[in-house]
């Protein structure tokens, strides 16, 4: 078994709870700019790692890496929570989902020059892909050019954010490249401090909510944190080639999800409940055994 592959699926379990997290919490449109504040600084969380870390001295190459792909970071964020206030939550991260996987596929040949992949893992990635897209997928509005400009500019960030991952990680142990990026990542967060109307949204008081909210934020951010630490850590361990790959397992999120909120509709129905057809039901299924398929087939 891949060590690495054990590692995504570990994150996208992390990903999926704080995306569960966020459900609860977000009863309107997040704010782009609090709460891509507010998730930046957390990054400094990583100063407990210190004790057990030798950060060492990155060359100046390396804190050009690392402090480009802190940049990324914080954009992609903006630019996805720019995106989820304007339009539905499903149909955003559906053509986020969608597209990430085929700009790293490029932006991986690019940088490292054209990795063939066997049949079996061209078939993975595919089904992966599908299983993704399909279970992600909900009926809504045509796009509009507004929303493909910044959709697509949310993907684009998060892909180039993978790549840059693992450039710094080819130069460097995994946990000093990892906390580096998380200090710049708090670092670039206070940017948004400077301007005067950034700071009244992100210290108003309902910009997190009562305590009940904050502690449920909070658990939410952990997971989110838990999650980004084991897609580094799964970036770091993967041959460049099969990049694609675990940014397409992102559909083992979406089952997670979708398991976590038949149980809680079931037997929790005053916590979360949604409505749930046959047709979202069959929908499902279908992206489930695509996704199994797709983890066959780069098992065995």
């Amino acid at each position: 078994m891949f060590y690495w592959l054990i590692t995504i699926i570990i994150a996208y379990f992390f990903f999926s709870l704080a995306y569960l997290g966020d459900k609860l919490v977000l009863t309107s449109a997040p704010k782009p700019v609090s709460y891509t504040f507010y998730v930046g600084i957390l990054n400094i969380l990583t100063i407990f790692l210190l004790p057990f870390v030798s950060l060492g001295t990155p060359s100046a190459l390396q804190f050009f890496w690392i402090i480009l792909d802190a940049i990324i970071y914080i954009a992609g964020l903006y630019a996805m929570f720019v995106a989820l206030e304007k339009f539905e939550v499903s149909t955003v991260m559906t053509t986020i989902g969608a597209i990430q996987p085929v700009f790293i596929l490029f932006l991986t040949w690019f940088i490292w020059g054209f990795k063939a992949m066997s049949g079996l893992e061209m078939l993975a990635f595919l089904l992966l892909l599908a299983g993704t897209i399909i279970i992600s997928f909900k009926k809504s509005a045509s796009a509009t050019k507004d929303y493909l400009k910044v959709a697509v500019l949310a993907a684009a960030l998060f892909s180039l954010d993978y790549i840059l991952q693992k450039v710094v990680f080819t130069g460097m142990p995994f946990w000093q490249g990892f906390v580096w990026i998380r200090i710049f990542c708090f670092l670039f967060s206070l940017v948004f401090l400077l301007r005067r109307s950034w700071r009244k949204e992100i210290f108003q008081k309902k910009t997190i909510g009562n305590k009940k909210t904050q502690a449920i934020f909070f658990f939410t951010q952990s997971s989110g944190g838990l999650a980004n630490l084991l897609q580094s850590l799964a970036i770091f361990l993967v041959p460049a080639g099969f990049l694609p790959i675990i940014n397409s397992l992102r559909g083992i999120q979406y089952v997670f999800l979708f398991l976590m909120t038949l149980f809680f509709t079931f037997f929790f129905p005053k916590i979360l409940k949604e409505e749930i057809s046959k047709k979202a039901v069959v929908q499902k299924i279908v992206s489930i055994i695509l996704i199994v398929a797709g983890l066959a087939l780069l098992v065995f």
